[in-house]
């Protein structure tokens, strides 16, 4: 990076860690995202923020939109891209808003069109599957059916997760308080079969895994220490074999079942947005998408008159 490029970027990242508050996670694809960015602009002799126009910045999602990952080869998809320009365009926003520049070139630049995505959610029959997976005859199968009933029963992200403390439960009254995304807070309810894989991980599978340095932490890996997302990642891929589950599934699958479950069950999209802890309704209302999908998709399969290829006539 050239020095001043540098600088800024840096205050930047000061500023999201600080003041925003984001996660380690959130951070890191941040600070990539700025890296390529200004590596491109140095490539192209622009040593200042000041100097970056709206076609330069065409150019930057131009060649990223060119270029291909390094390992695979594969090229970087339209959502991958519109990310990049969103840091971008929040970067010099900042800069912005800091006096460091007068305008604003990243303003007349559009967004990469996005193709419309579904959530994949898995089926009611492949959830319960899922969730008896781990063994609860030792410590980590209680842990891990813990963590999958908390993810599939009360929506939560990873992230969310891995950092809860043991005193963000309410195991009497059946809830769980959770520090979602820009340091909101949520509580949400715990069904019966979620309170009683947490009350079983408390009593019998916490206490064999915790050692001096746990502290507060909810769930923790075979050290004592906090489980982190990629253990958490690893032992959902271990769980999903187990099951014979041989569609991809990650944590948010479970998310996107919580969802689209309650949705399916008659919940309102308010409602979902709440437990979701969603800013917008507009979020959740994907997910009514994949129920009306999923709609469409029994009648075709299942009334007489309607199956496609002409049964019934």
């Amino acid at each position: 990076m050239t020095e001043t490029l540098a600088i800024e970027a840096g205050r930047y990242l000061d500023h999201l860690a600080v003041e925003r508050g984001l996660s380690e996670h959130t951070l890191a694809a941040y600070r990539r995202d700025l890296r390529r960015y200004v590596a491109f602009l140095e490539r192209r002799g622009v040593t200042d923020p000041a100097d970056v126009d709206e076609s330069t910045i065409r150019s930057y999602v131009a060649s990223v939109s060119a270029s291909t990952h390094g390992d695979d080869e594969r090229p970087y998809r339209a959502t991958s891209v519109a990310r990049m320009l969103s840091s971008v365009r929040s970067f010099h926003r900042f800069l912005l808003r800091d006096g460091v520049a007068t305008r604003d070139p990243a303003i007349g630049v559009a967004q990469p069109k996005l193709p419309r995505q579904l959530p994949h959610p898995l089926s009611v029959d492949d959830t319960r599957r899922l969730l008896e997976a781990p063994d609860p005859a030792t410590p980590a199968g209680l842990r891990d059916r813990a963590i999958l009933e908390l993810l599939y029963g009360a929506g939560l992200r990873i992230s969310e997760l891995t950092g809860l403390d043991v005193d963000d439960l309410d195991l009497e009254e059946g809830a769980v308080r959770v520090l979602g995304k820009g340091g909101k807070e949520r509580e949400v309810p715990l069904g019966r079969f979620a309170r009683e894989a947490v009350d079983a991980y408390l009593t019998r599978g916490r206490p064999a895994l915790a050692a001096a340095t746990s502290r507060g932490a909810l769930f923790l890996n075979t050290r004592g220490g906090r489980l982190t997302r990629q253990s958490g990642n690893r032992l959902l891929e271990t769980h999903v074999r187990t099951a014979g589950i041989e569609s991809r599934v990650t944590p948010h699958s479970l998310r996107h079942s919580f969802a689209t479950h309650l949705l399916e069950g008659g919940a309102d999209v308010r409602v979902v947005q709440e437990l979701l802890g969603h800013a917008s309704v507009a979020t959740t209302q994907i997910y009514t998408l994949v129920t009306e999908e999923h709609l469409r998709e029994v009648y075709y399969t299942s009334h007489p008159r309607a199956r496609r290829g002409g049964a019934g006539r």
